[in-house]
């Protein structure tokens, strides 16, 4: 699989882990949008229109019915809806390295009586019991790629009576996920769903998503937003749009067109391209082949910096080299950044006293 011509990249893009690179046609799409708006051009329907093939488009890529999928902007709103409709008393089983916004609504949450217990991502199965009501876990850890054993979270919750939320914003795209098994998911899209920034997914069973309330709830919430716009009474959608947000409609405009760029190829090509690259990578430093398209390596400070001046996009997390591998990126990108690495290597042995 070769989508590498969809982008126009002009360096070596390892960091889809940061900032997904838009495909041409979505980048088409948003700047027609923005000549339409400076004209006065603006179709609604044709809004409305981007935000539902966006919805689609997701729902076909991880597998799940488009009505058990609801739109917003961020992670942290969604996990926010999820925190503030846990009950006083209720605990939360987290990993201390994830991500802060899956973390800090519970956290705030722990202000009113809900229990938040951490434990590192490696012992947090072991820590499932019957005392645990919610485990809320990244599907691919965005620090160091470390991938989550779904599936047997999954079973531990349901053995003990406990409801899963995963935020697949590192996985989703080409990690395949137990959408059937997962009780609450949300991803946000402008990383591996190469959407810009301000898109976000949010989806579950009916069962778990019954126990969450909208309280966020406004017009684009409604049964038919567009006569949802005054006025009460309350009449929200039945299915998971009774969580959408009032969409920022160029944000849509550019995603829907990546996003369908992404179903059209498939989790399976898409995670079996990615992982190759990410592998050509660790074996060109002599590390063993991994299943994560991220790649965390020890690296002097600076080298990040010093790879950009030199063409390559990487980043720096937790202290490491953090790389990312994607359906914009190429073997030749892959073997560019190696040789970086490889020079940069020498040049630093050879001032050493």
């Amino acid at each position: 699989m070769d989508l590498s011509t969809e982008f126009a990249a002009e360096l070596a893009y390892l960091n889809t882990a940061t900032y997904g690179l838009a495909p041409r046609a979505a980048t088409d799409a948003a700047l027609a949008h923005e000549r339409d708006r400076v004209a006065g051009r603006l179709s609604m329907p044709y809004l409305d229109e981007c935000v539902e093939r966006s919805r689609t488009a997701f729902a076909r890529l991880v597998g799940l019915p488009a009505d058990r999928v609801a739109v917003g902007s961020h992670v942290s709103h969604f996990v926010g809806l999820v925190a503030a409709s846990l009950r006083p008393g209720a605990t939360v089983l987290v990993a201390d390295e994830d991500f802060t916004s899956l973390l800090f609504p519970f956290l705030v949450a722990a202000g009113r009586g809900v229990n938040v217990r951490s434990v590192p991502l490696d012992r947090l199965l072991d820590a499932i019991d019957s005392g645990v009501d919610l485990v809320a876990v990244s599907a691919v850890q965005s620090a160091d790629g470390r991938i989550a054993p779904l599936d047997a979270l999954c079973t531990a919750a349901a053995a003990h009576g406990a409801r899963l939320l995963v935020d697949a914003t590192q996985a989703a795209g080409w990690l395949p996920l137990p959408v059937d098994r997962i009780d609450l998911l949300v991803v946000g899209g402008y990383k591996w769903l190469l959407g810009p920034r301000g898109t976000c997914f949010f989806a579950g069973t009916p069962e778990a998503l019954a126990d969450v309330v909208p309280y966020a709830a406004g017009w684009y919430a409604g049964q038919y937003p567009w006569d949802s716009i005054y006025g009460p009474p309350l009449r929200l959608a039945t299915d998971a749009r009774r969580f959408d947000l009032s969409p920022a409609w160029a944000c849509w405009i550019g995603h829907a067109p990546a996003l369908e760029l992404l179903a059209a190829a498939g989790v399976p090509a898409i995670g079996a391209h990615n992982v190759a690259l990410a592998n050509r990578f660790r074996a060109g430093l002599g590390l063993p082949p991994g299943g994560s398209a991220i790649v965390s390596v020890a690296a002097p400070d600076g080298t990040a910096e010093w790879l950009a001046d030199h063409g390559v996009s990487a980043a720096a997390r937790a202290g490491r080299l953090r790389c990312s591998f994607h359906v914009s990126t190429t073997a030749a990108d892959v073997d560019l950044a190696l040789d970086l690495l490889s020079e940069r290597s020498l040049d630093l042995a050879g001032r050493r006293p």
